[in-house]
């Protein structure tokens, strides 16, 4: 991290500091409160628990820290985007959507936005830099890519974008704002599922959106009042907690993904490796530009559906699971839940596991021995 975003993490600890009285605890309490004292209803705080509470403003001060900009939380990631996207789209509009990224958001696309009249138009990630904008009201942009682990150069696609008078929101679930700052190269609102590395422990469903136009974050806060997609004070808590450690989990994570995905290039059985901190690696240079490190997510192939999972199942220091981004290292085939990937592809999430000791069960699961 450069000093800025020391400083970020700095402040994101210490938040709470500069409002407490004597004798009130350092951690922020949860508040399960839907229901607060008025006797009159102006002035007030927080008067109805859709509408507001402590411990989302303690967990949201945290990541407009970290985001410099406001940010409003949300249940999920995917309530997240769904915000963001029902904020700046109305019928007869026109979105467009990578058509290898997260496959719910397609499905949100589908099933919700094209019903009520948004045309969605997908695109793989690599072609929207010469896509035609032309028309459209929302590019919807993820990057690294979700699971192709492809990389978008964001400031340019913001800039082409917004000359063709459209709004561009960025999904960096994979990157956190530690890693990468989507509203510094130009993209106009943030989305991201704080599920992943922010919580950090694979305990709580949260997300948020980040902006810095007041006007669309006024529209994103009163729709979450309006849908009633709040987040749960405990998953708020959760995630603040969370927050506090990402800086040092996320050093230990990305350090031992670049080790392991150097040595998984090396190794026989692997073919297709994709982990954009490798200078080999189609996306590494703009990744260069725009992205702190490569980060802890790393895509490979093994031969077909039977080695993949096999090696799934024989290591023991893989977690079998759908999701990334916890202290646990992860792993699924993901064309099972129908991404365009080869039948052996795997998404790996590196976690704090000590680097040699995951890497010996790595390579003895790839050698089809006995980890």
């Amino acid at each position: 991290m450069d000093e800025v975003a020391k400083a970020r993490m700095a402040r994101v600890l210490h938040h709470r500091k500069a409002g407490l009285s004597l004798g009130e605890p350092v951690v922020p309490p949860i508040s399960v409160a839907t229901t607060f004292h008025l006797p009159q209803a102006q002035g007030a705080a927080y008067y109805y628990g859709r509408s507001g509470q402590p411990t989302w403003d303690a967990v949201e001060a945290q990541l407009s820290i970290l985001e410099d900009a406001e940010v409003v939380t949300f249940p999920s990631g995917m309530a997240a985007i769904s915000a963001a996207l029902i904020a700046t789209l109305k019928a007869g509009a026109r979105v467009m959507i990578p058509s290898d990224g997260y496959y719910v958001t397609r499905l949100l696309g589908r099933d919700l936005l094209a019903v009520y009249g948004v045309e969605v138009v997908e695109v793989p990630t690599l072609e929207m830099p010469a896509a035609d904008f032309t028309g459209f009201d929302v590019i919807y942009i993820e990057t690294p890519s979700n699971p192709g682990l492809d990389v978008l150069d964001i400031a340019a696609i913001s800039a082409r974008a917004h000359a063709a008078g459209a709004l561009v929101i960025a999904d960096n679930t994979t990157m956190t704002p530690l890693l990468q700052r989507p509203l510094d190269l130009g993209a106009d609102l943030v989305v991201a599922a704080d599920t992943k590395a922010p919580a950090g422990h694979s305990d709580a469903l949260f997300g948020h959106v980040a902006g810095r136009d007041a006007n669309l974050m006024a529209r994103i806060r009163e729709g979450r009042r309006q849908s009633g997609a709040v987040p749960g004070p405990f998953e708020a808590y959760l995630v603040h907690r969370g927050i506090e450690t990402l800086e040092v989990r996320l050093a230990r994570m990305c350090e031992s993904a670049a080790v392991i995905a150097a040595r998984l290039a090396e190794h026989p059985t692997v073919t297709g490796l994709r982990y954009p901190g490798l200078a080999s690696d189609r996306s590494y240079a703009v990744a260069q530009r725009q992205m702190v490190n490569g980060g802890f997510l790393i895509g490979f192939e093994l031969a077909d559906e039977d080695s993949a999972e096999a090696f799934l199942a024989r290591c023991p220091l893989i977690e079998q699971a759908t999701s990334f981004g916890g202290v646990h290292s992860a792993a699924e085939r993901r064309a099972r839940w129908g991404d365009a990937v080869a039948p052996g592809f795997i998404r790996l999430s590196i976690g704090v596991e000590p680097v040699e000791v995951l890497w010996q069960a790595i390579n003895d699961a790839l050698g089809g021995g006995n980890c």
